[in-house]
């Protein structure tokens, strides 16, 4: 019987198969359904994305590890793909870092991305961050490395230094956390692709470049980032960003007609639905169950 390959090793296997692998932003179990059902093959659960849609709140560090942690568990129940999943600063020092990987691993993540901003963090596109020294942010890989059981539960090491500190900084910083023990290298908020293709020539570890929208890194193709050395293309809040626009239209469309009636074409219909949800199989098991209960 062969061995079950654990989250980490999935997506560490899906980088090394794919140039570059589009890992995309899941906010609820069922957003994970889809993206598996559709062909995607691997996920991502980003920090903003559970202040947001789950609590209602910016993404400013204002979440806790449990309130993510209990998002990562529906997430990996519904879904087979491997999560990658934000730890933003890791909520804390270095036995608060490792309690984050134990129960990321715990609830089946299959690796973090751990910053370098202060504990007061903001968006990596937003302006006035603020970032610990190299030698904290080298402690938080450290903590985080040690920490994991699963050798293969991906390590990720974002740093935000570029804004503040420069190109050659930045990656200096970067081959510091892969000394740590850092298995990938997320560089926020690039500008240039020329960058991109700094970090991927002076680093020996997967690139990510998190193509996210309205924010200070052009929306690359993936042709582009793979010339440059892109390893991982991350789409952290694309469809949620989508499902909000959409969302929005139909509360105001309703608040100005007598019914939804224009708005049907726009909609997921309820047997596609049923489709992604394998609803049908669960009812002919309530039917079996039952057939097997008149019967006694």
């Amino acid at each position: 019987m062969s061995k079950q390959l654990s989250p980490g090793k999935k997506l560490k296997d899906a980088i090394s198969e794919n140039s570059p692998l589009r890992v995309v932003g899941t906010i609820n179990a069922y957003c994970a359904m889809m993206a598996e059902r559709l062909g995607h093959q691997a996920i991502y659960l980003s920090g903003a994305g559970v202040a947001n849609a789950s609590f209602g709140l910016p993404d400013l560090g204002i979440t806790s590890v449990n309130d993510v942690t209990e998002d990562i568990r529906r997430i990996t129940d519904a879904s087979s793909l491997p999560l990658l999943v934000d730890a933003d600063t890791g909520w804390g020092g270095a036995f608060n870092i490792a309690r984050t990987v134990r129960e990321f691993e715990r609830a089946g993540a299959a690796g973090l991305h751990i910053e370098d901003q202060v504990a007061q963090k903001r968006c990596g596109h937003r302006p006035n961050k603020e970032i610990v020294t190299a030698a904290e942010m080298v402690d938080r890989v450290k903590a985080a490395v040690d920490a994991r059981r699963d050798e293969d539960f991906l390590i990720m090491a974002r740093t935000d230094a570029l804004a503040q500190k420069g190109l050659n900084a930045a990656i200096d910083r970067a081959q510091a956390c892969i000394e740590a023990g850092a298995d990938a290298i997320f560089a926020e908020a690039v500008t240039d692709l020329k960058h991109y293709q700094a970090f991927s020539t002076a680093l020996d570890v997967p690139i990510l470049a998190n193509i996210t929208e309205f924010g200070k890194t052009p929306l690359y193709d993936t042709n582009q980032l793979a010339e440059v050395g892109v390893d991982i293309v991350l789409y952290p809040l694309t469809a949620f960003r989508a499902m909000n626009f959409a969302a929005a239209k139909v509360y105001q469309h309703l608040l100005e007609h007598n019914d939804q009636s224009d708005l049907v074409d726009q909609m997921q219909t309820r047997e596609e639905l049923y489709d992604f949800l394998n609803y049908h199989d669960f009812e002919k098991k309530l039917d079996a169950l039952f057939s097997q209960s008149k019967q006694k």
